[in-house]
């Protein structure tokens, strides 16, 4: 050899040391093996080359990336891959094994010694070349480990409850909305003391909709008013405040400085008239001042007709102030007010005067902002300080237009009186609780949300009464297809149907001439979400008058749906997109064939067809076989993006097949296949884990049951959640769902207590919409709390009406009842109770249906807060693992008992 070779082959040798320490690409060995079958497929390599596939254990053949075993259990192949790039980032090196059954990806760097992937649903390891163990010792080997996913953890600790996470999650105050439903006129309510605050000073910000009031007196600047009591902000958290009866838009606060109590109660009403007479807000006004929204060319010109009138109206809305002050102590005290006036902080100098004749605070063109008084005389000054004996108590009172008043009608508004204005408030708010479906749980917290939510949706659901369409609000928002959904189908379960419908008929109203919906911030998904609302209506109601007037625009929807889906019948789309519609569902730009947006598409048109059952069969038998085969399609495609997705690691040391949110993509979004940055509304996990493929298990394209559902449950439930809770928008998630519907009471429940104790304020139960406390009053997220609640108290599933299917079993504890009084579901209205007489030994529940829609059979889970099992049941069969009793054959009248 000579001495040129010899230096050639040094060189040839260090380069290839070389590459191999500084990472670069490299050359690796990998094993594959099944447990059993005889498997045949392809070798596919993503950022790398494929050197040889070779059968290492049992007989079969291989022809260059493909093979084949015709014999035997545990058969083996030897993968080697040139030019691997196992560094972390993107481009990594992905291996697809492309089986017929159960094909599946991974990373290349993925594969080591010590945790090798073990995907027991297939019967697959994959080894590294240093690993000599067979499936079943590596089987045993992890088994050995007794390790736990986080669902399975869950499943052995108690269940959760609020007590147990209060102190774990975040606490969160939310400004609180106060009006008088249908009217757009609202006020925004943050008081200084609490997280919630905007500033220096209790604040009130009136407006329309979401949109800040703008007056010509301040400059054309937002409209806020400031005012205080007590001494100022100081170091302590002395704060208290509640709803009207824990559950009506009428705020009570509580503060306690020192010896100084101020007992605060404010609330909207009418500036002349009762509240019963509100005539509400056009819903297209309403709508064109909420965040987002969108119109038609027809529908801004039929605003501009429209607007005028809303705006010059007669009455005002009017928020009424009332502070009862009250010495405890035992001197006398010193108390501190200040009443309202323009601005957000001391600096700001909005010209003003106040009138300490007539306690008028007036701008310098003449109108009156505020009227204040003391002790039920005009208050003297602007800012007071009153000596209070011990015992002794004030009252501050402030009566504050939406908008300022001229002087002849602010002396009128200031002869009104309180009093009957909030008799007349807790009248008419208690009779829309009245006119609803009666759900009552014996967990306090809960049982005043569900009422206080219903009243959060109805007071920004925005129209003209009596039967004008309804803007079904959420939030700062307009209506969105998806995320109005819940808040629709809320009221036809609490059988609010007229609600309902007229909230359903905003879409219809807006539809554009082809039959797209769309009304939020370049939403494609509307579409689809709004018709399984409508759908979900027809459900519960069977209105087949409603059904008939509107069955033109449903085939419209329907039609605008498949023109769409044929423009994506291409060839290059074939098993990756074919036949799926493209679009963004939310607010990140991602217009993709997405799951989310072809799931809601196709729950949407197979409702319309059971709708058209009833109006036009021939119609309803071309949507539904259309929407067969657009759910064929939406399966090829996840399931062949789901084999090319790679694998990831869960807690029990197996492994798990994922899918990436849309077909154009390989993987998860979150792993960072590719060079991108799409981080945003706080988390990585938004495409992948709020708006991912398991919108296709809640949409009806996979069923809850099929293994792909439960893949999807599995590795969501390791990577995207904290406390089995999303991060940022959580009831995006439909995890929830899943869970209710499997009767996996203990993960529901963890999600349910960690979900809302976090989002939600815990003195007046308002949500946020993110768990970073930006857009207050989200109706969307607590409407999904309210549906929760529905689905852990009653459950449609299939003929079969399941009761109380994931309440906690303390629940059950001796004395405790939950009652439902004609709430709505798919079998018509349902009377249902249960009660717990431990003390006697038993627990009862009775079911009624008078409908003629009755569900076949009953399930009926009674937990007992012991886990006791019963001695002996009588009404129905028991099931010791599910504490489910059915009762089959149901007529009408159940009744079922459970002896200990």
């Amino acid at each position: 050899m000579t001495r040129t070779k010899s230096c050639l082959i040094f060189f040839f040798v260090l380069a290839i040391c070389t590459r191999s320490l500084s990472g670069q690409p490299t050359g690796k060995r990998i094993f594959v093996e099944w447990k059993s079958g005889m498997p045949s497929g392809t070798i596919q390599v993503q950022h790398g080359n494929i050197q040889k596939v070779e059968i290492v254990k049992g007989k079969g053949k291989v022809k260059g990336s493909s093979f084949t075993f015709s014999a035997g259990d545990n058969n083996r192949i030897s993968i080697l891959v040139e030019g691997v790039k196992d560094q972390p980032g993107p481009n990594a090196t992905i291996i697809s094994v492309q089986t017929a059954a159960h094909p599946f990806s991974f990373f290349t760097r993925d594969v080591h010694l010590e945790y090798p992937i073990y995907l027991p649903q297939y019967g697959v390891i994959v080894l590294s070349e240093s690993d000599p163990r067979s499936f079943a010792e590596v089987e045993q080997a992890v088994l050995n480990q007794k390790l736990r996913t986080k669902i399975q953890r869950i499943e052995t600790e108690p269940e959760v409850s609020f007590s147990a996470v209060a102190d774990k999650v975040k606490k969160m105050s939310v400004p609180t909305w106060l009006g008088v439903s249908r009217d757009f006129r609202l006020f925004e309510i943050s008081e200084s003391l609490t997280d919630a605050a905007k500033g220096e000073a209790n604040m009130i910000a009136p407006k329309r909709s979401s949109s800040s009031l703008k007056l010509p007196q301040m400059k054309n600047e937002a409209a806020n008013y400031l005012y205080s009591m007590g001494r100022g902000v100081g170091v302590q958290e002395n704060v208290k405040r509640r709803l009207e009866q824990g559950v009506m838009p009428i705020l009570h606060s509580e503060l306690t400085d020192d010896d100084i109590v101020y007992h605060s109660t404010m609330f909207a009403a009418l500036e002349k008239s009762a509240i019963t007479a509100l005539k509400g807000t056009d819903f297209l006004v309403a709508d064109s001042f909420s965040g987002g929204h969108m119109f038609t060319k027809e529908q801004g010109e039929a605003l501009k007709t429209r607007t005028p009138a809303a705006l010059d109206t007669d009455e005002e809305t009017v928020l009424f102030f009332k502070s009862e002050i009250r010495n405890t102590g035992s001197v006398p005290r010193y108390a501190w007010i200040k009443t309202a006036r323009p601005g957000t902080g001391w600096w700001h100098k909005f010209p003003y005067t106040f009138d300490a004749k007539t306690g008028f605070s007036i701008f310098p063109d003449g109108k009156v902002f505020c009227i204040s008084a003391l002790n039920g005389k005009p208050l003297a000054n602007e800012e007071m300080a009153i000596l209070l004996k011990p015992g002794e108590t004030a009252v501050f009172e402030f009566f504050l237009p939406h908008s300022p008043l001229p002087a002849e009608r602010a002396h009128k508004l200031a002869g009104v009186s309180y009093a009957e204005r909030i008799n007349e408030s807790k009248s008419f708010w208690a009779g829309k609780l009245k006119n609803a479906a009666k759900i009552s749980v014996p967990e306090k917290r809960i049982d005043e949300m569900i009422q206080a939510g219903l009243l959060h949706l109805d007071l920004i659901t925005y129209g003209n009464e009596p039967n004008g369409t309804l803007a079904p609000s959420i939030g700062v928002y307009s209506p969105i297809g998806t995320e109005s959904a819940p808040i629709i189908q809320y009221y036809a379960s609490m059988g609010l149907n007229d609600v309902a419908k007229r909230s359903l008929n905003y879409f219809l109203d807006k539809q554009h001439e082809d039959g797209f919906i769309q009304n939020f911030g370049g939403y494609m998904v509307e579409t689809g979400a709004a018709l399984w609302s409508m759908g979900e209506y027809f459900r519960y109601t069977k209105d087949l008058s409603w059904a008939n007037e509107v069955q033109t625009k449903l085939i419209k929807s329907c039609d605008y749906l498949f023109a769409w889906r044929n423009k994506n019948k291409r060839p290059e789309l074939k098993g990756r997109g074919f036949g799926m519609i493209d679009g963004k569902v939310a607010d990140p730009e991602d217009h993709f064939h997405q799951f989310m947006l072809n799931g809601y598409a196709y729950l949407g048109l197979v409702r319309v067809a059971e709708i058209l059952d009833h109006t036009n069969p021939a119609e309803a038998a071309r949507v539904r076989n259309e929407a067969q085969a657009w759910k064929q399609d939406i399966r090829e495609s996840f399931f062949n993006t789901m084999a090319l997705s790679p694998v990831v690691p869960l807690g029990d040391g197996t492994w798990s097949p994922t899918a990436p949110p849309w077909t154009e993509t390989v993987g998860l979004r979150a792993l960072y296949l590719k060079e991108e940055s799409f981080w945003s509304h706080g988390t990585f996990g938004v495409s992948d884990a709020m708006l991912g493929p398991m919108y296709l298990v809640f949409c009806e394209v996979l069923d809850v049951t099929e293994p792909a559902a439960k893949t999807l449950l599995d590795y969501n439930s390791e990577l995207f959640y904290q406390g089995n809770a999303a991060f940022s928008q959580p009831y995006y998630s439909r995890h929830n769902w899943m869970q209710a519907k499997l009767g996996m009471t203990k993960p529901f429940l963890s999600t349910y207590y960690n979900t809302f104790a976090a989002h939600a304020d815990r003195e007046t139960y308002t949500f946020w919409e993110h768990l970073f406390r930006v857009s207050a009053h989200k109706t969307h997220e607590e409407a999904w709390f309210l549906m929760e609640t529905r689905w852990m108290l009653y459950m449609e599933d299939g003929a079969a009406l399941k009761l109380f299917g994931t309440i906690p079993r303390t629940w059950m504890e001796d004395g405790k009842e939950i009652v439902l009084e004609n709430v709505q579901s798919y079998f018509g209205p349902i009377d249902a109770r249960i009660q717990s007489h431990l003390e006697l030994g038993f627990i009862e529940a009775t079911v009624s249906s008078t409908t003629d829609r009755k569900p076949e059979k009953l399930l009926i889970r009674v937990p007992h807060p012991q886990n006791k099992l019963p001695v002996k049941v009588t009404g129905g069969t028991f099931d010791p693992k599910t504490e489910l009793v059915t009762v089959d054959g149901f007529k009408g009248e159940a009744r079922v008992r459970l002896e200990y």
